[in-house]
């Protein structure tokens, strides 16, 4: 596994980098995550004239056909600048499951390339009331092309033109169906999250879906479930590295008794524990991510990656907090901005509790266990 970027993946995470940063300063970001959309479609533009929008989907449906790397590379940078533009939830979960599902290559190019354009906004309809990772019953049901339940949880459900929701057809297969948002029979309750994103729950009465391809779709969503989580993780490494950082040069700023904060060994001893931590989290993180691009990550690595993101990310959020003082928790500094985004992070796709009993839970597949 080669665990370094090459010169094209830096030159795409600094082109990312020059993007976001440009646009994004605390104060932007919370004028920006304010406004009713919660996010600028100027940035998003400006994505997909990069090509970011398109990143992970194939050449032939208009994107550039990167991979895992790519993908965490961009992702590092939203964590970075807590950029708030719907790129995971939009695009890259429902664009994965469209690619990789059975449906005619007419419809996956009239949907990826209008994702990879920017001209149109997706979501994956999924989680329902009653669900908790990993298990989702999906009682969502379809009866001749007619899509009836509700999905509780939707991410940046709110903006989306199009849906992909999981139902139940007669037989109690679980499929993919394509749903236009603005359908009849679809209803939309928008909500705010805490760390300022965007969602909805939304109701199928009977709305119009086509199906995406044939046979059980369970086995899909789980795999695009990994590469989400894989995702995710390098999100929340962006965002551990900027707290970090944030921490220390506060610490060399901050006077007391006449002298810097960062003259205290106390003080001195809980950043280089950040540092390990957010260590521990970036060696998973990659590995993860150069198993998927492998093709060789699975469900309990993906648990194992997590589970240190999730540990990793309380703690540097918490010492952030703590050596910051006050001042960590306004919402004019950002401190607290990405430690709510990493809590956000850390409850997504299962918290450190639900990966850490699906690893336990596995302990008989292995033939040594050891305790760090």
């Amino acid at each position: 596994m080669d665990f370094e970027l090459s010169d094209e993946q830096v030159m795409l995470r600094d082109t990312v980098r020059e993007v976001l940063t440009r646009k994004y300063d605390i104060e932007t970001l919370r004028a920006t995550t304010d406004s009713p959309l919660g996010w600028s479609r100027d940035v998003w533009a400006s994505l997909a004239e990069i090509g970011v929008l398109g990143l992970v989907f194939s050449e032939a449906y208009g994107g550039m056909g990167a991979g895992p790397e790519e993908l965490a590379a961009v992702l590092g940078e939203f964590g970075a600048t807590l950029a708030p533009e719907p790129f995971l939830d939009s695009v890259v979960v429902p664009g994965l499951l469209v690619e990789r599902s059975g449906a005619d290559d007419e419809t996956k190019a009239s949907l990826l390339a209008a994702l990879a354009s920017g001209e149109r906004l997706a979501a994956f309809a999924h989680h329902e009331e009653g669900d908790r990772w990993p298990s989702y019953a999906v009682g969502t049901t379809v009866r001749d092309g007619a899509v009836t339940g509700t999905k509780t949880l939707v991410p940046h459900g709110d903006c989306a033109d199009v849906l992909v929701v999981s139902a139940r057809d007669s037989d109690g297969t679980v499929g993919l169906y394509l749903v236009d948002a603005g359908a009849d029979g679809v209803t939309r309750t928008p909500y705010r999250t805490h760390d300022r994103s965007r969602g909805a729950r939304i109701g199928f009465a009977g709305a119009p879906g086509v199906r995406l391809g044939d046979g059980d779709a369970t086995e899909l969503i789980e795999d695009v479930s990994i590469s989400e989580q894989g995702a995710l993780c390098a999100e929340a490494v962006g965002a551990m590295t900027k707290s970090l950082q944030l921490t220390t040069e506060y610490l060399k700023q901050r006077k007391q008794f006449g002298v810097p904060l960062s003259s205290f060994q106390a003080l001195t001893h809980r950043a280089a524990d950040m540092y390990v931590a957010l260590e521990l989290a970036s060696g998973m993180s990659v590995y993860l991510t150069a198993a998927l691009a492998e093709g060789s990550a699975d469900a309990i690595l993906a648990s194992r990656a997590k589970l240190q993101i999730c540990r990793s990310g309380r703690l540097v959020g918490q010492e952030a907090i703590q050596m910051h003082g006050g001042i960590g928790i306004t919402a004019e500094y950002p401190v607290g901005h990405y430690v709510s985004r990493l809590t956000a992070i850390s409850h997504t796709l299962g918290d450190a509790d639900a990966h850490l009993s699906q690893l336990s839970a596995h302990l008989r597949d292995w033939d040594m266990v050891s305790v760090g």
